[in-house]
């Protein structure tokens, strides 16, 4: 028995990634304690709380991109997204349309950009870089017309309070098991999507794009069907975002999600998921995510101005990444060999 529990073990160390979020994890305890140390209120129970609360939405915009950053893709559009379906979910309850239809419209919105960018991406072979660039203004330019260039009223002008309340309970303020609802929220879909890409034939030819897409076609992999598949996972995360923040204020708001896709691949690259495509492991985005949330949180508990806030993460990102592009060359071993 001891013995099957070891091999299980070493076969789940020897797992490839499963070392970047090792030390994505050793590294998220590491600085959790050392602000820990300088402000004993970052230990609070409400100050965790609060961290899971606003760790989730990094953690669902970091799913997404991961999934294209393992294709060896990238999605400049996620943002932009958030802020569509901010928008257009809170036009249309200030409009009095009941929320799950708000929600089921805004959705359909993302997942149009998406299918467009898988589209764009996979089959008419454009860089994702310049499709994704695309996009990204043509839906930051409809969360600007939705409502006229302006942000919306508040949502219960449109749904009454008491429906206005729930909406915001359900995506923000409310607790379920004494956790908010926006954790839990975040965490369902998190672990969708890591079965979908750790125990499927669809993850299985994900990975396989990144490593080498030419490969993959004449193992019978659909690249064009894979690749759209990706980027719904994008927008799909990007939707409950959108739908987060809108709860979040009561309102829409024309730039929410603004340089939500930068923190999306941070959270990617700092838990181990390669730019280079092909590696990393979903377990890995959400040490990402909250590395880079306890990070912003002990920095501002410290008072740090935001300047040096965004300057330390950026280094941490630089330094992932540099780790990667060392670990893949091999230039780590050929040292040691000398």
């Amino acid at each position: 028995m001891n013995e099957k529990k070891q091999s299980t073990v070493k076969r789940l160390l020897g797992t490839r990634g499963m070392g970047a979020v090792i030390t994505a994890f050793v590294g998220l305890i590491i600085i959790y304690v050392a602000f820990g140390l300088i402000d004993r209120n970052v230990f609070s129970g409400q100050n965790v709380m609060n961290l899971l609360r606003s760790m989730s939405k990094y953690l669902l915009i970091g799913v997404g991109q991961s999934y294209l950053l393992i294709t060896g893709n990238i999605d400049l559009s996620i943002g932009s997204m958030v802020g569509m379906s901010a928008m257009v979910s809170a036009t249309l309850m200030t409009m009095g349309v009941h929320p799950v239809i708000a929600m089921a419209v805004a959705l359909l919105c993302c997942l149009v950009c998406g299918v467009i960018n898988g589209t764009l991406v996979g089959k008419f072979k454009l860089p994702p870089f310049i499709a994704t660039l695309g996009t990204m203004f043509a839906a930051r330019g409809v969360a600007y017309m939705v409502n006229n260039n302006r942000n919306t009223d508040a949502i219960a002008t449109g749904i009454g309070k008491e429906a206005g309340d729930s909406f915001q309970n359900l995506f923000y303020y409310g607790k379920t098991f004494g956790i908010y609802n926006t954790f839990w929220i975040a965490l369902i879909l998190f672990l969708i999507f890591f079965f979908l890409l750790s125990r499927t034939r669809t993850g299985r030819h994900i990975y396989a794009i990144g490593s080498n897409v030419e490969a993959a076609k004449l193992s019978g992999v659909d690249v064009v069907t894979t690749t759209i598949k990706a980027y719904l996972v994008s927008a799909t995360c990007a939707c409950v975002v959108g739908l987060i923040l809108c709860a979040q204020a009561g309102m829409g708001n024309m730039e929410a999600g603004n340089m939500y896709e930068m923190y999306g691949v941070a959270a990617g690259v700092i838990g181990g998921i390669s730019p280079l495509g092909g590696t990393g492991l979903l377990l890995g985005t959400f040490a990402g995510a909250s590395v880079w949330q306890t990070l912003e949180n002990g920095l501002n508990m410290i008072g740090a101005q935001v300047g040096i806030q965004r300057l330390v993460i950026g280094i941490i990102v630089v330094f992932a990444v540099l780790l990667d592009v060392v670990v893949r060359s091999g230039s780590l071993g050929k040292k040691n060999k000398q």
